[in-house]
């Protein structure tokens, strides 16, 4: 079972603004085949960091207040908030090693 936390744009502050660790936000969309390639490593990083971070999951379309507040031009992106802060923002695939030196950098 996955650790990947589903929201929308009324869960975000809940989970996000007001998280008292990091959060690695993961914005996707369904028709985005980029985002498939994305996703089990987005699992694996869930599993894997659970212990400093938290990981939650949004879909871009349906939830344009958080897409417009984290500036996502496209997808899939990754924005990482320490104290609801943005500390890293990132678009476009994004392979496991990239992602798991982006956060070791920041965690």
């Amino acid at each position: 079972m996955s650790k990947v936390i589903e929201i929308d744009d009324t869960g975000f502050d809940d989970q996000v603004s007001q998280s008292e660790q990091p959060v690695l936000v993961y914005f996707w969309a369904p028709w985005c085949g980029p985002c498939r390639l994305v996703s089990p490593t987005i699992n694996w990083i869930a599993d894997t960091y659970s212990d400093r971070l938290k990981v939650v999951k949004l879909e871009v379309d349906p939830n344009p207040e958080s897409r417009a507040k984290c500036q996502v031009e496209g997808v899939p992106a990754l924005r990482l908030f320490k104290d609801n802060d943005i500390v890293v923002s990132r678009e476009g695939a994004m392979g496991k090693q990239q992602i798991q030196t982006m956060l070791d950098d920041h965690l």
